[in-house]
């Protein structure tokens, strides 16, 4: 009978400490979520209710995202509220973005390096640009839209996001082939999602890549979505199988 309540007691030791140290490894990781051209916070607040609900930590970020150039949304709108919402400089901040998100984010790792990041998730990311911006990114009414920093989203060489050069994190990125805009997608070469190709979605230095049949708008509400950037949170890849890395 003793033995048997002692295997008991250290099974469950085993297991309590087990439990202990996942809770611990997901409540000190440190999300902050970016939204895309032209919405808001709320466009991710499924997502960000998700991830509290596997005890992560988040920060929705709201910034102007019309208003200002990149550069300007990032050092003084962004990086501010990261600050507030993470102040401990010495954690590694985990990313999840959408679209612009994804920009600011490798314009803040240009021009912060003492942000220590952790593990970025892009989500449909215009990391060459977009040819939308091309055709009618001087158009009064497409500036009235989308503000400075949508004309910086071009694919010209000397286009912003094409400057900022290779992944200096760890990244994976997730980007979409289903179009619910048939007159923007006449714009873009290949297969894309309605305002960014596949191509341009890609980064060099990327550690993971996934293509999902989900249109631009709505790929951070996708569960499928949220089942990727859980595992890469995790893993660093979006499949916790090793064979399974990738699907480019």
């Amino acid at each position: 009978m003793i033995q048997k309540l002692a295997v008991i007691l250290l099974t469950w030791s085993i297991f309590a400490n087990f439990l202990e140290a996942t809770t611990d490894s997901t409540q000190t990781q440190q999300v902050v979520l970016l939204h895309g051209l032209a919405r808001s916070a709320a466009s991710m607040n499924p997502l960000a209710e998700h991830l509290r609900g596997l005890s992560y930590k988040i920060c929705n970020v709201a910034y102007p995202s019309t208003e200002h150039p990149i550069a300007v949304l990032a050092t003084d709108y962004v990086l501010p509220s990261i600050r507030r919402c993470f102040p401990d400089a010495e954690k590694p901040i985990n990313f999840v973005t959408h679209s612009l998100g994804g920009i600011i984010t490798r314009q803040l790792a240009r021009s912060n390096p003492e942000l220590k990041f952790g593990r970025v998730v892009m989500l449909a990311p215009p990391n060459h640009g977009s040819e939308i911006v091309d055709k009618l990114g001087e158009l009064w009414l497409f500036q009235m839209i989308n503000g400075p920093s949508g004309t910086e989203l071009g694919t010209n060489p000397e286009s912003l996001p094409n400057r900022l050069g290779p992944a200096q994190f760890e990244v994976g990125i997730i980007t979409g082939n289903f179009s619910i805009n048939w007159i923007l997608s006449a714009m873009i070469e290949g297969t894309d999602d309605g305002k960014v190709s596949i191509e341009s979605a890609k980064l060099d230095g990327m550690s993971d890549f996934r293509v999902v049949s989900v249109s631009h708008p709505f790929i951070m509400k996708d569960h499928e979505v949220w089942r990727f950037i859980v595992n890469f949170l995790t893993y660093g890849a979006f499949s916790e199988n090793i064979n399974d890395r990738s699907n480019d």
